[in-house]
């Protein structure tokens, strides 16, 4: 039979990400690609003794929950919220499956089509994918390494007037980049005098390589909530990078009122994320150290950055310009103006080693000559392999070029 679609699937996209795994099966492919945490750091013992100790109480481990999840853990996500300046209440948490189901939740609860929002350039794909099926009028604000423009952000809120500003500020996916204090504080104060409300997104935030206290700016939820008024910034964040992604639990954070528009939703859509995950996370964060994992996976993940950042350097790869991030997965190549990366991709495909393209992080006018490469999932002794594989890309690639225009010119 033929199926009538709703309006809403031709907004649907597809995930860049997603597809190159699947051109990428079944080779060998040392993949740069995927915003994945390093499997071998998982705790794995630690989480199988938490499911353990969630099973042993008794079957109603296994039962439904409630909408808003585990009060346990949201109350122990809670504390540590509170503990790094942002503080909360379980009653203002609604615990999500991931970071992700947060993102989709507050736009179903906010966004009309036609609605505009404002985001980074580049900024997360997949939100962008939120964005773009709830059919939201997408405006870019012009960047640096500090943050938003001040200038250009309050023109896009005066021109526009829209009614969410989207912003990975803390080692921004997909480019590394950490805002400064000043324009975090000048973005709450913005949006507040123009009422748009802010989603922060950060699901990276604790993978933080210099452990000197006060080396970072707090989120913009504690300044946010510090500095009185009505707040103006929701917050999101994830266990998916810190834990395992598998528990596929996240957190979002906000006022009451809106924390209970999104239960609504979430009851539509799956009525609560999973029970026993809730619960043997809970468990772990009861008896494991979590904090002590975290500066581990940040030590690993500081040696693989500076591991992959010296073997670019070393290698040149054709005017590659990148900074190296304080924090975070990722890191961001801007390469010589006249490369595509998306054209590139098939000739690294060729040659073992995949990476995301950067034009699809952006809303639009994207700069082609940039690509998102990961630290984090590769085994260090194979990142120099895959700069090797990257570099062969690229003469392959400018080889090819050459040759167009030979035939062209002949």
């Amino acid at each position: 039979m033929k199926i009538n679609y709703s309006a809403m699937t031709d907004h649907l996209g597809s995930s860049a990400v997603r597809d190159i795994l699947k051109i990428t099966q079944g080779k060998e492919i040392i993949s740069l690609a995927g915003g994945l945490p390093g499997e071998e750091l998982f705790p794995v013992e630690a989480v199988r003794d938490a499911y353990n100790r969630a099973l042993a109480g008794s079957a109603s481990a296994l039962q439904y929950g409630l909408t808003e999840g585990y009060t346990p853990l949201r109350e122990a996500v809670a504390g540590r919220l509170t503990d790094q300046g942002i503080p909360v209440q379980a009653a203002e948490m609604i615990l999500t499956t991931g970071s992700q189901q947060a993102i989709d939740l507050l736009c179903k609860v906010l966004l009309d089509p036609g609605d505009a929002v404002l985001v980074e350039a580049p900024t997360y794909l997949a939100a962008l994918q939120v964005l773009g099926s709830y059919r939201a009028d997408i405006h870019r604000v012009d960047s640096d390494e500090d943050g938003m423009l001040p200038e250009h952000l309050e023109e896009q809120l005066r021109t526009h007037r829209p009614k969410l500003l989207y912003t990975v500020p803390t080692f921004n996916n997909p480019s590394g980049a950490s805002w400064s204090r000043e324009r975090r504080e000048q973005t709450v104060e913005l949006c507040r005098r123009y009422n748009v409300l802010i989603l922060e997104d950060n699901p990276y935030g604790e993978i933080r390589f210099d452990e000197t206290p006060g080396a970072y700016p707090p989120p913009m939820a504690a300044i946010d909530r510090s500095s009185g008024g009505e707040s103006c910034v929701v917050y999101t964040g994830t266990f998916s990078k810190i834990v395992a992604p598998a528990l596929r639990t996240g957190w979002i954070v906000g006022p009451a009122g809106l924390i209970g528009m999104i239960a609504k939703a979430k009851q539509a859509a799956d009525l609560h994320s999973s029970a026993i995950d809730q619960r043997a996370l809970h468990e772990l964060l009861m008896s494991f150290d979590i904090e002590s994992h975290i500066r581990l996976i940040s030590r690993e993940y500081y040696s693989r950055m500076k591991l992959l950042s010296a073997e670019i350097t070393s290698r040149g790869l054709m005017g590659a310009h990148f900074q190296e991030p304080r924090g975070g997965m990722f890191l961001w190549l801007t390469l010589s103006g006249g490369i595509n990366t998306t054209d590139l991709l098939p000739f690294a495909v060729e040659q073992g080693v995949a990476f995301v393209p950067g034009e699809v992080f952006y809303s639009s006018q994207p700069m082609k000559n940039t690509m998102r490469l990961n630290f984090t999932h590769t085994p260090p002794e194979l990142l120099p392999q895959a700069v090797e594989r990257l570099e062969k890309a690229l003469i392959a690639y400018n080889a090819h070029l050459e040759a167009s225009l030979a035939r062209t010119l002949n």
